[in-house]
């Protein structure tokens, strides 16, 4: 019998979030949803689809990520919460580390440490879908579509092995993030690579989406690697787009010197 396919969507949530919904349609309409910073929103979608929440996966404890969790716990009594072992937050079932693997919905979801944005900070991958589909990544605030989170309580070192972390995985993986940043981070990625054709080409490609009001998500990990300068502070002109707002003492082609002038840039861009 052939497996079922899965179901993957974003479900729009306070200002800017996105929680993000994931099921098998099997029997039992079981599903899964990662940084439910409100509950209102992902109850309906449960709703509308007659789904039951099964597992939460939690990337990091800032509230617009966990609001959502007491009130779905009510909801819910033998919920499952997952969520990074190195951080506080209540509500949790389940703590995780990198190396770790979370079981839920038939799949078995690798746990990355990714610290940067926060201490904590935790990614889940799904290598091998059981539908054949593309590996999907879970990101939170480390990485976003043409852009990443902001150092709150790593280090530049940290986010930028974080990010590297990432960039590893294969270019077909399904980058989900949980915010609806990408035009703003587009025009960041526009004035540090002003002559970008693949950047042309989003920008009028994400244009059009949120004209029509739908979301930019997900990207994916090729689309990434070809227009988000936070992953590539090894193509020459990013370096020296960095250099030309940090110039003294010189960057050279240090990666950790690269990311942390984009980032500083990037913190007083408007």
């Amino acid at each position: 019998m052939p497996p079922s396919a899965l179901f993957l969507s974003p479900v729009p949530a306070l200002t800017d979030n996105y929680i993000w919904l994931l099921h098998s349609g099997q029997e039992g309409r079981q599903a899964l949803a990662v940084d439910p910073g409100e509950a209102g929103p992902l109850e309906q979608a449960l709703d509308d689809q007659g789904l039951s929440l099964e597992t939460i996966l939690v990337t990091h404890h800032h509230g617009d990520h966990v609001g959502g969790l007491a009130r779905l716990r009510a909801r819910w009594p033998g919920l499952r919460v997952v969520g990074p072992a190195g951080e506080a937050i209540e509500g949790l079932t389940e703590r995780v580390q990198g190396g770790d693997r979370v079981h839920a919905l038939g799949q078995a979801w690798r746990v990355l440490d990714v610290p940067g944005h926060t201490a904590g900070h935790v990614a889940y991958v799904l290598d091998a879908p059981s539908d054949g589909s593309a590996p999907v990544l879970f990101c939170g605030d480390t990485l976003f579509a043409a852009g990443c989170g902001r150092l709150f309580e790593g280090t530049p070192a940290q986010m930028q092995a974080s990010l590297a972390q990432l960039a590893a995985l294969p270019p077909t993986t399904r980058v989900c993030c949980t915010h609806e940043y990408t035009l703003d981070n587009l025009r960041f990625a526009r004035c540090v690579e002003p002559d970008s054709d693949a950047l042309r080409q989003r920008q009028a490609e994400c244009d059009a989406l949120r004209r029509q009001g739908r979301p930019t998500l997900p990207s994916t990990m090729a689309l990434e690697q070809a227009t988000n300068p936070f992953l590539r502070w090894a193509e020459p002109g990013v370096i020296q787009a960095a250099t030309q707002r940090a110039p003294q003492p010189a960057l050279g082609s240090d990666p950790v010197a690269v990311f942390t002038a984009l980032r500083a840039w990037k913190n007083v861009f408007r």
